[in-house]
């Protein structure tokens, strides 16, 4: 049986590309990726990547294995049997609601506001999308995140204009941003850390889950992994 990972950038679908028994999808439409996955004949979604961190004292590399994923709307769970699988391979998760968000979440005010809200341990701009098409597909899915900036780290503008459609920096903006905005320097490089610290947990956890593929776990339809 093979699942569906959704991810919103390039670095973490390489990471995803050591999962066997998955196809994987990346860019800036999550639902529309996530309907095509389905179409290909997956049995489930699993939204995989970083995310910003709402709740205070969560700092960058703690891994959330969400237990429902909010939107503006809606409410999703996530499959009970491969929250547990995910849980029992990843001992350092936290677990505990997702938020999703279709823009950027740039302060550290907002986020402050969101958690107040909503009580979710971090945000990102796929794990909505995966859930509703999974909800609307009857099948199950799941959200396995890690936080990059804390709830405390306000994003840098030089930061928000140089992500792409595809999922990946544009360097050029960057510079450009830079040029215009030199003060963004230590913010940008402080994201920088955090999301080379990120990225390392989320390879780490792709690891384990990868290493374990095939295992004894009961329920684990994750285990396709």
């Amino acid at each position: 049986m093979t699942i569906g990972v959704v991810t919103g950038f390039k670095a973490e679908a390489r990471i995803a590309r050591g999962f066997k028994a998955a196809r994987i999808a990346t860019g800036a439409e999550p639902e529309a990726a996530a309907r095509r996955l389905i179409a290909d004949g997956v049995r489930g979604l699993l939204s995989f990547g970083i995310a910003g961190g709402l709740k205070p004292g969560l700092g960058p590399g703690t891994m959330i294995v969400a237990t429902e994923v909010i939107d503006a709307s809606a409410r999703f769970e996530t499959a009970a049997a491969w929250r547990a699988a995910l849980l029992s391979r990843l001992p350092g998760a936290q677990a505990g609601p997702l938020l999703g968000s279709d823009r950027v979440v740039a302060t550290a005010a907002e986020k402050a506001l969101l958690y107040r809200a909503s009580e979710a341990l971090a945000l990102d701009m796929e794990s909505h999308a995966v859930a509703r098409a999974a909800a609307a597909a009857g099948l199950p899915f799941a959200a396995l995140r890690v936080i990059a900036d804390s709830a405390a780290a306000s994003l840098p503008a030089v930061a928000r204009a140089a992500l792409t459609d595809q999922g990946s920096i544009a360097v050029g903006r960057v510079l450009f941003g830079l040029l215009r905005r030199p003060s963004d320097l230590p913010a940008l490089l402080r994201l920088g850390r955090d999301s080379r610290a990120a990225l390392r947990a989320l390879a780490a956890g792709g690891e384990a889950l990868a290493a374990g593929d095939g295992g004894p776990d009961a329920g684990l339809d994750l285990g396709l992994l």
